[in-house]
């Protein structure tokens, strides 16, 4: 988000800035006014880097969702293999008997 866009969302002119920027200048005084920029930057960047992190810990909970994806379908395949494997198993016992009878 750039500044144009958050002033054209405030709708400010250039006259209304110029006046809030000499009241932060009448109520901070010339000598706090590079404080109190300062200050506002490093609670910016600390914003930026929680965003950052959060983002982070999301795609990596994405990455956990695939994992979890990718072991059920093994373990549906599993279970598949050993149904098939009972399957022809039983269908010997039942022939066997057909032929003992």
């Amino acid at each position: 988000m750039n500044v144009s866009s958050v002033l054209l969302f405030l709708n400010l002119g250039g006259g209304e800035i110029f006046i809030i920027l000499l009241v932060i200048v009448m109520l901070f005084g010339s000598d706090q006014l590079p404080q109190l920029v300062k200050s506002v930057g490093r609670g910016i960047r600390e914003i930026n880097d929680a965003k950052s992190q959060i983002q982070n810990e999301i795609q990596k909970g994405s990455g956990l969702t695939s994992d979890i994806a990718k072991q059920t379908t093994e373990i549906k395949e599993e279970i598949n293999n050993v149904e098939q494997t009972v399957k022809r198993q039983m269908n010997a016992v039942f022939e066997s008997k057909e032929t003992k009878s």
